[in-house]
């Protein structure tokens, strides 16, 4: 059991769904019990409520688990007496593994969140701005759409292939994917309306398209990540971490990265990373010098995505634009 002051106060769980919610509560004493609230305004202030009964202060831990996790997350941080902690879907999940729990309920993954919250170490949250969490919804929206497009444009192709499609589908398709562009153009608009209104938020996206490659759409996704994070986290949030897989002395796996983190934002450096390797020397020397150590292309180009990202983050630490040359220095050949 971790040793920490959170096992001297009131803990709770809180398992989110779309229409309700459900939390386990952990009080001083070690008594444990359970409640279903609806997902609304009313069910956070019935929630807040129960779950400080008798208290002064609770800890509460909140699966992350996208728009309703965020919601709840804003609603518990806004009352008074609580602290909340949102914890990755992973490390939850390690932990049912770890306690052997073989049902699967909402119940009982309340009481499982529950119990991490007791014996974990708590790291309290830090609250985004509202002009942040708009613009991570707008982020998101812009993304499902592109995947739609996407989609739309996988449809169009196939159907043109056939030898008896249909004029008035393709033509529908096409009407469509016409509509998901100004959409698309559209959120792209409204996002940086966001960026240009708030001073931090318009200083960090300045910073960050000093990077060659990274054009408005990659900003706009890689300005929601979260505050306060080490750079460490911020790649392990993205999920460009790296994994290994050994045991003993004959099972040795190749390197991976783990991809237990935010597909959005791995697909938002993807591109540019590809474009700068291209056109930015520091980086396409660092890609090549990776290429002559053997890695493979794919390998190499995660690799620049992963150190893009650092250097974003000492940019936005610093207030300081792209410098290639901190980026990558060629070490000198000797004759």
């Amino acid at each position: 059991m971790h040793k920490d002051e959170s096992l001297g106060v009131t803990v709770a769980g809180c398992d989110t769904g779309k229409d309700f919610i459900d939390v386990a509560r952990r009080t001083q004493a070690g008594n444990q019990s359970h409640r279903r609230f609806s997902n609304s305004s009313s069910g956070y202030k019935e929630m807040v409520a129960w779950i400080l009964h008798g208290v002064g202060v609770a800890r509460v831990v909140v699966e992350a688990s996208g728009i309703y996790s965020v919601d709840l997350s804003l609603a518990l941080d806004s009352a008074a007496g609580i602290e909340v902690m949102v914890a990755n879907p992973r490390a939850l999940k390690d932990y049912r593994r770890a306690t052997m729990e073989r049902s699967k309920t909402d119940k009982v993954d309340a009481g499982v969140i529950c119990d991490y919250a007791y014996r974990m170490p708590f790291r309290a949250w830090q609250r985004p701005s509202d002009d942040v969490v708009e613009l991570r919804q707008i982020a998101r929206r812009i993304q499902a759409l592109i995947v739609e497009r996407a989609r739309e444009k996988n449809r169009l192709s196939t159907t043109r292939s056939t030898t008896s499609s249909s004029a008035i589908v393709i033509n529908d398709i096409e009407v469509n994917i016409r509509h998901l562009d100004r959409r698309i153009e559209e959120m792209e608009k409204q996002a940086m309306r966001v960026v240009e209104v708030s001073d931090s938020i318009g200083q960090a996206y300045d910073r960050i398209v000093t990077v060659r490659g990274i054009s408005k759409r990659s900003a706009i996704q890689i300005l929601v990540m979260p505050k306060g994070l080490s750079v460490r986290e911020w790649v392990a949030f993205a999920g460009l971490d790296v994994r290994r897989y050994e045991s003993g002395s004959s099972v040795e796996r190749p390197t991976r990265i783990s991809k237990v983190g935010n597909v959005h934002l791995r697909r938002a450096l993807y591109m540019p990373a590809l474009v700068a390797i291209r056109w930015e020397e520091h980086i396409r020397a660092f890609y090549e010098q990776l290429i002559l150590r053997g890695k493979k292309p794919l390998v190499a180009i995660v690799a620049v995505m992963r150190k893009l990202l650092h250097a974003i983050y000492g940019m936005l630490k610093h207030d300081s634009d792209f410098n290639g040359e901190k980026f990558y220095q060629p070490t000198p050949q000797t004759a």
